[in-house]
């Protein structure tokens, strides 16, 4: 069976821009006095939105590829400590960590040796495809509450 057309809907769903915002447009010119400023109404910063979900996809590549990973503590290792200020370098290497990690899961996605639906060895239940869904449905979900803080904030220029 040709799987080309799934994993280039899949690809497609994990870079974004058809059903929700893509990450590069979310996360770009986010002015630095905001990254680390809570709006109104109790919502996270983008600052931890952005680190959180790099803590998360990691989590769950390397879950995916290496059976002795060990997954950070939860929740509270799954969202970065409280911080004064965010700087530049923090910013950059979250960025940079978050979207290297997305490309090795698209680089994944596009191996046409893998069997998307296999059983991870090492995870009990867990496919190759739901850990792939998951990333892109959280992903997803925590890229739309940046939009919303930096809109909150008076940041966001659609």
């Amino acid at each position: 069976m040709d799987d080309s057309v799934l994993r280039d809907q899949i690809v497609e769903l994990l870079r974004g821009g058809e059903a929700h915002v893509k990450a590069e447009a979310a996360l770009t010119n986010v002015n630095p006095q905001f990254r680390n400023v809570r709006p109104p109404a109790d919502v996270h910063s983008v600052w931890e939105e952005l680190e959180h979900m790099r803590i998360a996809q990691q989590d769950i590549l390397r879950y995916t590829l290496d059976a002795s990973w060990t997954s950070p503590e939860w929740p509270e290792g799954y969202w970065p400590p409280n911080t004064e200020s965010v700087t530049d370098e923090m910013w950059q290497a979250s960025l940079d960590g978050f979207l290297a990690d997305l490309e090795e899961l698209v680089t994944l996605v596009q191996d046409s040796t893998l069997d998307l639906t296999a059983k991870i060895p090492h995870g009990d239940w867990r496919t190759y495809l739901r850990q792939i869904l998951l990333v892109a449905d959280h992903n997803s979900y925590h890229l739309g509450q940046i939009v919303q803080a930096r809109k909150l904030l008076g940041d966001w220029r659609a």
